[in-house]
């Protein structure tokens, strides 16, 4: 992992003084709420249904085990509303039915960073405080600036890696943060890092992509995308250089966001997105990017021109950690020991089957720890289950985990021959589901339940799939699917790249939800990325489950030996699933009738 310097450490300790100083003046009335506003936002601080809503940045996903115990703390001590609020909050969900309202817990979003939901901004400089201590603050989680740099979960550990994407993500990180040119920009801009040739970072939906790659000559370079975003109008990236020298990266990144800055739109909030400028430049823009960066390195200069002795600095970093107290087995031996333990546990063999990626180190496992289970909103973390965590982070993971982009929590260092004691522990705490990359590992975000934005509840629909999908021999039955469900158009749940996306929609105050299908996050199990398509009309919460299950049914009735749901939605088309969904409602209208 990184290692703050002095500098770091400073740098995050005087923002929190600073926020305090800006939060007692609030207070005072010194400052308005006006005033106020963009102060608290650019430090993470939204103001959401019931509640504040605390993001808390985790570049890069990599987070130490310090860190997630004083998020622990947070959650125990801080994530608790007031009474009054609290009950206002019951009561106005109750009235739409279920409620999920979970309090002392923090969040895991699908941007590796971390929310809480119910901290009064009267302690909210306390929190800043204790998040500085570890390094930690929520610098640039919100407004229109470059957000967090995200990368791929397996970074530094996959085997299939071409070049570790950490030290790039990290160097972008510090540059851009507070970066005077980037902090007013037209809208949000987000920036996903890759070093492998599958995508698992789902980089063609960001404002820029970066793919590591090395060409013929062995040099280290970046293919550059450009223009991706969810939202209203779904826009997957476009390819804007092939190879763009790896040290140019933040000369060409800030000729990409010069021309957007000043191009991009600022009268209308939902054609302000870069994705809409390149849409409607097309190659226009490209040569005006072309055009700031050859002045930028022909006349300025190149100033942001990386250094190879700030790269290898950075690339110190991010070494393997050393694993004390672990035997030295031999790669066939470990693979012998784990077939043993397989065959005498079978649930342990589906555990490592589903949970446990292969490591560039033979000796070595990456594990994903589930936090997707019965009657806790997917992403969701306890106070309880933060300390449980950080201590099997410390006991097999050197101290290092990852949050990943869907809202689990990975270990990258554990050795081979402690798999079987990790899943015992992680079993007892509730987090060795057997179900990755399966129905109810799903994407979700808080919706309705939190936040202002949403026309629909995502947690409860969530919640009622996830019960009805407990048997893990019908789950490896349907096989690898990805179901992401989002509560408004803002598409903080990522529905259009889900196999089965779910979005929330108003009609006449009430919650509806249309289904989509074929989406893909660009994923190798997905293919290219792609917005999923409608089918049918928007359905009722209480029909969503049943529309789910008859599309299930439909894809095993109809799907060829080994084919995943996407490949067979692709290959039969929407039809057949239409005609299975609009009989739910036809259904469900008749039951009315009677």
């Amino acid at each position: 992992m990184y290692q703050y310097t002095d500098f770091d450490q400073q740098f995050v300790q005087l923002r929190a003084d600073q926020f305090r100083d800006q939060l007692n003046r609030w207070q005072a009335g010194k400052l308005s709420e006006d005033d106020f506003r963009p102060l608290r936002l650019q430090n993470g601080w939204y103001v959401q249904r019931y509640a504040p809503m605390l993001r808390v940045a985790v570049p890069y996903g990599e987070i130490a085990s310090r860190q997630l115990r004083v998020l622990a703390r947070i959650a125990r001590e801080y994530d608790a509303p007031e009474a009054a609020v609290f009950q206002e909050a019951m009561d106005g969900q109750s009235k739409l039915g279920t409620t999920f309202l979970p309090t002392h817990c923090a969040h895991f979003t699908t941007r590796t960073n971390v929310q809480f939901n119910w901290i009064p901004l009267s302690k909210s400089a306390d929190v800043m405080d204790l998040l500085a201590s570890v390094g930690m603050h929520g610098i640039q989680t919100s407004g229109n600036c470059i957000r967090n740099t995200t990368t791929d979960a397996l970074a530094g550990v996959a085997v299939d890696e071409f070049v570790d994407p950490r030290p790039y993500a990290e160097i972008i990180r510090q540059w851009t943060t507070l970066h005077p040119e980037f902090a007013f920009l037209p809208r949000k801009f987000k920036i996903a890092i890759i070093g492998t040739a599958e995508d698992r970072a789902a980089s063609a939906w960001h404002d820029v992509g970066l793919h590591l790659l090395k060409n013929s000559a062995g040099e280290v370079g970046f293919k550059v995308f450009v223009g991706g975003g969810m939202g209203r109008t779904p826009v997957v990236s476009t390819a804007i250089r092939q190879f763009l020298p790896w040290n140019q990266v933040m000369n060409y990144i800030e000729a990409i966001v010069r021309v957007y800055n000043e191009h991009g739109r600022r009268d209308n909030k939902y054609k302000a997105r870069i994705k809409i400028l390149v849409k409607s430049e097309g190659q226009k823009y490209i040569d005006d990017v072309e055009e700031e960066f050859r002045q930028i390195v022909e006349i300025d200069g190149g100033p942001h021109t990386i250094p190879q002795a700030e790269l290898d600095r950075v690339k110190a970093c991010f070494v393997a950690p050393a694993l004390p107290d672990v035997p030295d087995v031999a790669p066939a031996a470990l693979v012998q020991q784990l077939q043993a333990l397989r065959a005498e546990h079978p649930a342990f063999g589906r555990w490592l089957a589903r949970n446990v990626h292969a490591h560039q180190n033979e000796q070595l496992r990456a594990v994903t720890l589930s936090f997707k289970r019965v009657g806790q909103a997917p992403g969701d973390a306890t106070a309880d289950q933060l300390d449980a965590l950080a201590a099997l982070v410390d006991r097999y993971s050197a101290g290092e985990a990852r949050v990943t982009h869907d809202q689990n929590v990975l270990l990258p260092w554990v050795h081979g021959s402690q798999l079987f004691a990790l899943w015992q522990e992680a079993k007892a705490l509730g987090l060795a589901s057997a179900n990755v990359q399966l129905l109810t590992d799903m994407i979700a975000c808080p919706g309705g339940d939190f936040c202002a934005l949403a026309n629909a509840r995502s947690l409860p629909i969530a919640e009622v799939i996830t019960q009805r999908y407990q048997d893990l021999d019908e789950l490896d039955d349907i096989g690898d699917i990805d179901l992401h469900i989002s509560g408004c158009i803002n598409s903080c749940g990522h529905h259009h790249s889900g196999h089965i996306g779910i979005l929330g929609v108003d009609k006449d105050g009430k919650e509806w939800y249309q289904i989509t299908l074929g989406g893909s996050d660009g994923s190798a199990l997905s293919g290219p990325a792609v917005a999923g398509k409608v089918i049918g009309p928007s359905f009722s919460a209480a029909e969503v489950p049943d529309v789910i299950e008859v599309v299930l049914t439909t894809y095993r009735d109809l799907r060829q030996p080994r084919e995943h749901f996407v490949d067979t939605v692709r290959r039969v088309g929407l039809e057949p699933f239409k005609l299975a969904a609009n009989a739910v409602r036809t259904q469900a209208q008749a039951s009315v009738a009677a």
